[in-house]
C-alpha cells in the first residue's frame, strides 16, 4: 500500500514552530507583566507602611525634620507607583500584542494543518479507489474465466 506524503510537510513544521515560538514569547512577556505587578504591590505596601509611620510620627514628640523626610520619601514612592503604573501598561500591551500575534500564528498553522487533512483525504479517496478498481477487476476476471 502506498504511504502518504504531504508535499509541504515543511511548512507545517514551520508554522508549528512558529506558534511554538509565539507560544514562547507570550509567556516571557506575561512573566514580566507579573513581576511588575508585583513589584507595584511592594511599593503600595511600603507606602502603606511609611503613611502608617509618618502618621505615628505626626502624633508623638518627633523633630520636624524627620516628618519632612518621611514625606519626602513617601512623595519618592508616588513617583516610584506612577512610574510602575506606566511600566505596566507597556507590559499589558506588549502582552496583548504577544497574544494577537500568538493567535495570528495559530491560524496560520490551522491553515496549513486542514490543508493537510484535505490532502490525505484526497490521497486516501485515490487509495481506495484503486483498491475497489483492483478488487472489480479481479470480480471480473473471475466471473470471465470459469473454474476448472
Amino acid at each position: 500500500m502506498a504511504r502518504f506524503r504531504y508535499a509541504y510537510q515543511k511548512v507545517v513544521d514551520l508554522k508549528s514552530s512558529e506558534k511554538t515560538q509565539a507560544e514562547w514569547l507570550l509567556s516571557a512577556a506575561l512573566g514580566i507583566l507579573h513581576s511588575e505587578e508585583s513589584t507595584l504591590q511592594k511599593l503600595y505596601e511600603e507606602r502603606a507602611e511609611w503613611c502608617q509611620r509618618l502618621q505615628d510620627a505626626s502624633q508623638t514628640a518627633v523633630p520636624l525634620s524627620e516628618i519632612l523626610v518621611m514625606q519626602q520619601y513617601v512623595d519618592h514612592l508616588d513617583v516610584c507607583i506612577m512610574r510602575k503604573l506606566t511600566d505596566i501598561k507597556k507590559a499589558q500591551r506588549e502582552v496583548d500584542e504577544r497574544r494577537a500575534f500568538l493567535s495570528d500564528k495559530m491560524k496560520d498553522e490551522k491553515v496549513w494543518l486542514k490543508s493537510k487533512e484535505r490532502a490525505l483525504d484526497r490521497f486516501r479517496a485515490v487509495v481506495q479507489l484503486k483498491e475497489q478498481n483492483e478488487l472489480d477487476e479481479l470480480a471480473t476476471v473471475r466471473f470471465i474465466v470459469p473454474a476448472p
